[in-house]
């Protein structure tokens, strides 16, 4: 690795995502929660599905489910996903789209494949964030962000090794459409080989790089990770170096955002900051209160 700079993020551990099935079945890959690492405050959940080429008649989603207390942010690669929820918003998302859903006081929400994909099959590839919402967010009505592909911004580097598609944060000049409630970058690097880049954040942001495709080193030590890896870096600088060591596309996600710094109780959809109030989540829910999808 070319030398890096002493300004860089430290790597303070690589996670191997585990495999695991969601929803009606579906296999995703996760670095985290798993044990050992339940969370990144304020990052809750990743999930990668796929990639995976599916037959007709196999495409499986997440049929009707409540969330409340947090957010959750769908990027599509590949495939296409229909969803529907409890306040009347229904839409579809394709290859490149965002939907960034900010549940706060609560819906009822359902995401499946779409129907003509599921009919002829094919490839399927994304994402789910989950990320936490401040106390004073938890229950602020529900919003919903659904960003194109073709409007989210795409910036490179002059020599053209580096690209880098800004879902949130900014990079390389390029800022996101999409507000966030708190402070957080989500930005999507390809890296060719031999491609080097150092992406500035925040000293009081945690950040860390999911591998999603080829292999390369990150901080001024070189620490390797690859295809299924999450790399956590330090607090220690303000910015994390990437680059692209292997033969193929190095391709990433680069999360960063400030921490809450909040109690924190979770179960399942809801996340909250008491027991009581994860109680009362599940008597809202069950009372109807966060209402149904209407088909």
């Amino acid at each position: 690795m070319s030398k890096a700079s002493t300004s860089t993020r430290s790597v303070l551990r690589v996670v191997q995502a585990i495999r695991t099935l969601e929803g009606e079945g579906f296999l995703v890959r996760r670095p985290f929660p798993i044990q050992g690492f339940m969370q990144f405050d304020p990052f809750l959940l990743l999930d990668e599905l796929g990639p995976v080429a599916l037959p007709p008649g196999e495409a499986k989603g997440a049929p009707d489910h409540p969330h409340r207390g947090f957010e959750t942010v769908s990027y599509i690669l590949e495939g296409r996903h229909e969803h529907q929820d409890s306040a009347g918003n229904a839409g579809e998302l394709g290859p490149g789209d965002v939907q960034w859903m900010t549940a706060g006081a609560g819906v009822v929400h359902s995401e499946m494949p779409a129907r003509d994909f599921v009919r002829t099959g094919g490839r399927m590839h994304g994402f789910q964030v989950w990320v936490n919402l401040p106390r004073r967010d938890k229950m602020m009505p529900p919003r919903y962000q659904e960003v194109p592909s073709a409007r989210i911004p795409v910036a490179s580097t002059l020599d053209g090794r580096v690209q880098v598609k800004v879902i949130a944060g900014e990079s390389l000049g390029a800022r996101a459409v999409i507000d966030t409630r708190t402070p957080i970058q989500y930005l999507h690097f390809t890296l060719a080989p031999g491609g080097r880049f150092e992406q500035p954040v925040p000293r009081d942001h945690n950040a860390f790089a999911y591998v999603f495709g080829g292999e390369g080193q990150f901080g001024p030590e070189g620490t390797r990770a690859v295809d299924g890896q999450a790399v956590l870096f330090a607090n220690d600088a303000d910015s994390v170096v990437m680059e692209n060591t292997g033969d193929e596309p190095l391709q990433l996600l680069l999360l960063s955002g400030v921490p809450l710094k909040e109690p924190m109780v979770r179960y399942g959809p809801f996340v909250m900051n008491t027991q009581a109030e994860i109680i009362q989540a599940f008597e809202d829910y069950q009372s109807g209160r966060m209402g149904q999808i209407h088909r």
